[in-house]
């Protein structure tokens, strides 16, 4: 792969398909993945929704930011971000000083459908319409914007040909921007 050992963030709303394209990637391209809200769940012991409930939306936050951290010092990597870690400056600034931020996008309807039977998603759990989640991702989306480098929708496409829109598109960017 051309990435230039640059790492790939991969953020955009839950469900839009981060984990599954990291995966994509990963088998393609031999880079390893880290799973951001897998690492916090096992490193603190507890489910993603346990956090939330039991330490709180700002602790979580604040795990993410960290785990960011770690990651300046790799490459070739693939993060796969939870939904939220765009929403802070600081995480952007993490993710650019190692790779490149790549928003993964889909629609309210596409969203509801691949998530509508999973409960570890605290911000959905009680409110699983496309109305609330269009909501949640309109709040998010300007932020969203701010902190991508690329836009891939993932809606009526493959793991396979996100992936390889990703490495194509980095290409093409490192082409037009080399160091």
């Amino acid at each position: 792969m051309e990435t230039k050992n640059k790492n790939i963030f991969l953020i955009g709303f839950m469900g839009v398909g981060k984990s599954t394209i990291a995966r994509a990637l990963q088998e393609r391209h031999d880079m390893e993945i880290i799973e951001m809200d897998d690492i916090i769940a096992k490193r603190n012991g507890m489910s993603i929704p346990d956090i939330f409930e039991q330490r709180g939306e700002p602790y979580f936050r604040n795990e993410e930011t960290n785990l960011l951290k770690e990651c300046e010092n790799k490459q070739n990597v693939i993060v796969s971000c939870g939904g939220g870690v765009a929403m802070r400056k600081e995480n952007v600034a993490e993710m650019k000083k190692s790779g490149t931020v790549v928003l993964l996008t889909a629609k309210p309807q596409t969203i509801l459908e691949r998530v509508e039977h999973s409960h570890d998603r605290p911000l959905l759990e009680n409110n699983k319409t496309i109305e609330h989640i269009a909501a949640l991702m309109e709040t998010r989306r300007p932020a969203y914007e701010k902190a991508a480098d690329i836009v891939v929708e993932t809606d009526g496409k493959s793991a396979s040909e996100i992936g390889e829109e990703i490495i194509r598109r980095i290409n093409e960017s490192i082409e037009r921007n080399p160091l």
